[in-house]
């Protein structure tokens, strides 16, 4: 199911490979590898003055919410406490729905704070797109927009993206996936994290921001920051973006390794937010390929 492969190693590019018809500028589906793009949002959205920090409660954006104490930081780091169910099976689920509505909106706003947030971290893909949200409220631009000139054009990406919106009136992105590229240009996102938010020499992101977004929130959950994921194996550190059916952008800072893969499908041991067996495997190939 792999259409794309992709290892660099001190910013060259070690191994690409496509398959079915792909090539370096076929757009996939980005799926919940978003996640980590619009939490990149956020940092530049504190960054340039549009929202405070990560502490600034989401009630500042939108009043609905000032029953609840939760924050941006919360929403970024998935430990929001909004009542949403994450299933990706059933055509009745909120995720499901979150994909066909044509307000998008209307049902995350709909969404109650019922737990108490900032306590523990619980992966729901209506955080992030709240997030969202938020971040095109405060800026006042369209996501796709502020992306565009935040990190696309100023990291030099080859070829356009695009985003997935809800309906041609509403024109609201989807926050929580769905952003379509090539395996390079989400690769870019992997190297601004490994040098500290630094790209040719220019700060593009907060180094304490990246630093804290690819780090664990909670003891308890150490596979997850700010919109990254974290992964040991061995005496090797990874962090990541994730994407359902098996898109990846993984890097391990220390080696200088970037790994991507984008595709079809995983290996069968899903589950919500379980590390599949695929990832290890993918990795322990590429550093096999990397000592050849």
């Amino acid at each position: 199911g792999t259409v794309a492969f992709l290892i660099i190693k001190n910013d060259s590019i070690c191994y690409e490979n496509y398959a079915e018809g792909y090539s370096d500028s076929s757009q996939t589906n980005s799926f919940s590898m978003a996640k980590s793009i619009v939490t990149s949002l956020l940092g530049k959205a504190i960054m340039d003055g549009y929202i405070k920090d990560l502490d600034q409660p989401i009630s500042d954006f939108y009043p609905e919410y000032t029953y609840a104490k939760t924050t941006v930081g919360d929403l970024a780091s998935m430990a929001s406490g909004l009542d949403w169910v994450e299933h990706y099976t059933s055509p009745f689920s909120l995720t499901a729905r979150a994909n066909y509505d044509d307000d998008l909106a209307e049902t995350i706003l709909n969404q109650k704070v019922v737990k108490t947030p900032g306590k523990a971290f619980e992966y729901l893909s209506g955080s992030t797109q709240l997030l969202g949200m938020i971040i095109q409220k405060a800026t006042g631009k369209h996501l796709a927009n502020y992306l565009s000139e935040s990190f696309w054009k100023p990291m030099g990406a080859t070829d356009d993206a695009l985003w997935q919106l809800d309906d041609e009136k509403n024109k609201l992105a989807k926050a929580f996936c769905c952003i379509s590229s090539n395996a390079k240009d989400f690769a870019r996102f992997g190297k601004l994290y490994k040098d500290h938010g630094k790209w040719n020499g220019k700060q593009l992101l907060d180094s304490t921001f990246v630093s804290k977004s690819i780090t664990p929130r909670f003891k308890e959950s150490p596979q997850y920051g700010y919109g990254w994921w974290m992964k040991d194996i061995g005496s090797k550190h990874f962090f990541m973006m994730r994407g359902h059916l098996g898109q990846y952008v993984i890097v391990e800072p220390n080696d200088n390794v970037i790994i991507v893969r984008l595709g079809h499908k995983k290996s069968p041991d899903n589950g919500v937010g379980r590390f599949t067996d695929d990832i290890t495997i993918y990795i322990e190939e590429a550093y096999k390929m990397l000592e050849q």
